[in-house]
């Protein structure tokens, strides 16, 4: 039986300093290889379309093409870059940053201060499909979720197509609310919830949960308010 292939990671950021304490953190991991070092986002779309990564460990704020822009240019065009995931690691844990990182198609989102083995484990969640917000990522989106700002028209309307029941749950899970926290709030099974959050993810084309609180984020009326 032949050894499952590591995890193929490319480190994208600025500073010398932090790309090689990322390198320490991996050297013990026989499941991820550093394969490649960018010290901006234009470095790291070139490296990732030349092919042999498949996750991307990106910062946001670098100079030239920024951690956003990268994100998106490379999550935009899959045939350049069949299967690469993108989690970010930053000191900007902010609502802005997160909901921009995550409408640019970041499957991650951690701080510089998550501990190595938490890194560890998310790039192995990364890797295998995933989605992984750190908790103060996902309260921030959440909070963000909750702002009252002017809808976007095709949000509006997609969120609109969804039944009452999946509306309801899709703004708890803007909350940050687990499944399981749904299902004990609405008196119904985890399995239910599951089955409502699946179609709405798929009514509102979101691949994932952190993509579904941004449609309900920019789909939602002003005066409207949040499930409570």
């Amino acid at each position: 039986m032949t050894d499952p292939q590591p995890i193929r990671v490319l480190l994208a950021d600025d500073q010398a300093l932090i790309r090689v304490g990322l390198r320490g953190v991996f050297e013990s991991e026989p499941e991820i290889t550093v394969v490649g070092e960018a010290v901006d986002g234009a470095e790291a779309v070139r490296t990732v379309r030349a092919g042999g990564v498949d996750v991307v460990l990106m910062d946001l704020r670098m100079p030239g093409i920024d951690g956003i822009e990268a994100t998106r240019q490379l999550t935009a065009d899959s045939g350049a870059s069949p299967g690469v995931a993108v989690l970010v690691l930053t000191t900007f844990e902010t609502d802005q940053y997160v909901l921009d990182a995550v409408a640019a198609g970041a499957r991650g989102y951690l701080g510089k201060d998550t501990d190595p083995e938490d890194l560890v484990h998310a790039i192995r969640m990364i890797a295998r499909g995933k989605t992984l917000l750190s908790p103060r990522a996902m309260t921030a989106l959440a909070a963000r979720a909750a702002a009252p700002v002017p809808a976007d028209p095709r949000a509006a309307r997609a969120l609109a197509a969804l039944t009452d029941r999946e509306r309801e749950i899709a703004e708890l899970v803007a909350r940050g609310l687990t499944n399981e926290e749904i299902a004990r709030q609405l008196v119904i099974s985890p399995l239910t919830v599951k089955t409502h959050v699946n179609r709405a993810m798929v009514k509102l084309d979101a691949r994932d949960r952190a993509a579904l609180v941004v449609a309900v984020y920019a789909g939602r009326s002003p005066d409207v308010p949040p499930a409570q």
